[in-house]
């Protein structure tokens, strides 16, 4: 018989990664119980992701650790220019100078091992959670009143007998190769980009010119001959990203004699040595079927995106906070199950819509017919250099009034009248914004509703804000803990229709 362990935990996470640390991070935060399961007993030592942005450094604040992210994170204002094999710029992702509308600097470059690091010793700090290092699930099940998972010891014995955990909810952060997604039963939806990529990380001598000489920006480098990414993580590190090419030796294109030759015209190995060298396929993926009862996805176990945009963690991240603070207002009773609905009706179109993005990206840098390369180019050049910037998609169908964005988007962290982020004002719970001529004159019984809903009521507004609801005819807002907009009031009786959307039990 398996060894049943008697704690009912609120919420298991399978799956250590920036996505379940974040979420372990998230309900700690809120006092709810939760056990982590994690494979490998320590952090995997070499880089993945390198890049997020600012909606992202906001999910790391609202778990107090925005100081220590940016503590090993450089921000960045150079944005991503698409070069072509002349020379010549096709497109560019802009960048920005300074703060940008979440906050914080719009863009960010890391080391993903730091990163994890501090997610993780963000998490020591609550008691409610527990992490298993070194431990894999094996089997996970809905029980109706609860799910169980049995989980060994990754170094035990194959026939050591598994011990079961419970939890009321389980949420599979495990990965492409989700055991979570196995057991809810889902499907996956191909978006067309299936490309693999040979990923090359380099620690780079900065006393060398031709290392001083390499742009700051990232370059997607769209030369039929050889499409590549080259991107600038810190001064020292730098990431090449080689598209492989028909007639390729898969297995010898990770090693350095094979490599080197590709980068010759940027640097060569008395300028820099190689860290990390793999060959990884591009997937653009979403999944249908995020939830099954009291089993739920959140990061690549859900969508998988090509790396163009960067935005392949962010996403993930995106899914830990919308999930967090629903999970934490069924668990405690502040709302019925049925707010767990609209999460993958919310998040895949928001998700659907960069990985969509990325494919055409794709479509830009990987033409490897030279005839497709000079037609592409010649489009480029009769209408100039393309700028663009990342989307702030509308989330679909799910806790928000209707409307056209940004009612359901991300909205803007700005400073308040008195200096402060929003943020750390109105803290990880609903918060009402309007002008003081409207929120000094409500009623008590909308008064008595907002105390009961935990709702965060800020009249301190900068005049940016102001003039921002002034542009939407309106005098309030209501946010979310995950900080998208459920929509906009003129008046008190707006104000009550929007509590109306806050759930309840």
């Amino acid at each position: 018989m398996p060894v049943v362990s008697p704690l009912l935990h609120d919420v298991a996470i399978v799956g250590y990664g920036p996505t379940g640390a974040l979420l372990a991070n998230l309900l700690g935060q809120a006092g709810l119980s939760a056990v982590v399961v994690e494979r490998d007993r320590a952090i995997h030592a070499l880089p993945r992701a390198v890049h997020f942005d600012g909606e992202t450094m906001r999910n790391f604040q609202s778990v107090g650790l925005a100081d220590q992210v940016g503590a090993i994170a450089r921000p960045s204002a150079q944005g991503m220019h698409f070069v072509n094999a002349a020379g010549q710029t096709l497109m560019v992702r802009r960048g920005r100078e300074g703060v940008g509308p979440q906050g914080w600097a719009n863009n960010w470059y890391f080391h993903q091992p730091e990163l994890e690091a501090v997610l993780r010793q963000g998490v020591t700090r609550h008691a409610s959670v527990r992490v298993l290092p070194g431990h894999e699930v094996v089997a996970v099940g809905d029980r109706g009143d609860q799910a169980a998972l049995s989980v060994r010891a990754t170094d035990a014995d194959a026939g050591t007998t598994p011990e079961t955990l419970a939890a009321r909810y389980v949420v599979g952060c495990d990965g492409a190769r989700s055991l979570v997604r196995r057991a809810i039963g889902s499907t996956t939806v191909d978006l067309g980009l299936h490309q693999p990529w040979l990923v090359v990380d380099m620690i780079c001598d900065t006393t060398r010119p031709r290392v001083q000489a390499l742009p700051p920006h990232t370059v997607q480098w769209c030369d039929p001959a050889r499409p590549m990414t080259i991107v600038r993580v810190n001064d020292s590190r730098r990431r090449w990203e080689i598209m492989a090419m028909p007639g390729d030796d898969m297995d010898a294109l990770a090693r350095p004699e094979v490599f080197w030759p590709m980068i010759a015209r940027w640097i060569g190995p008395d300028d820099a040595t190689p860290e990390r060298a793999a060959v990884y396929t591009f997937h653009s993926v979403v999944v249908e079927g995020w939830r099954r009862g009291r089993l739920l996805l959140a990061g690549d176990a859900c969508h998988q995106t090509p790396p163009f945009l960067g935005q392949g963690m962010c996403a993930g991240l995106r899914d830990a906070a919308n999930l967090a603070w629903k999970l934490a207002a069924v668990l405690r009773g502040q709302a019925g199950e049925a707010l767990l609905d609209p999460y993958e009706s919310e998040r895949a179109p928001h998700v659907r819509t960069f990985i969509e993005l990325a494919v055409r990206l794709g479509a830009v840098i990987q033409p490897t017919d030279p005839a497709i390369a000079a037609e592409r180019d010649r489009r480029f050049a009769e209408g100039g250099t393309e700028l663009f910037d990342f989307p702030q998609p509308q989330l679909g169908p799910g806790c928000h009034a209707s409307g056209p964005p940004p009612v359901g988007s991300v909205f803007q962290q700005p400073l308040l009248g008195d200096g402060r982020r929003l943020d750390d004002v109105a803290g990880w719970r609903f918060a009402l914004l309007g002008d003081d001529a409207v929120l000094a004159h409500l009623g008590e019984a909308t008064l008595a509703r907002l105390a009961a809903l935990d709702v965060a009521v800020i009249a301190d507004l900068s005049p940016a804000l102001e003039a921002g609801l002034a542009v939407h005819g309106a005098r309030a807002l209501l946010l979310r803990p995950d900080r998208y907009l459920m929509g906009f009031a003129r008046d008190e009786a707006g104000i009550a229709a929007l509590l109306d959307l806050v759930p309840a039990a």
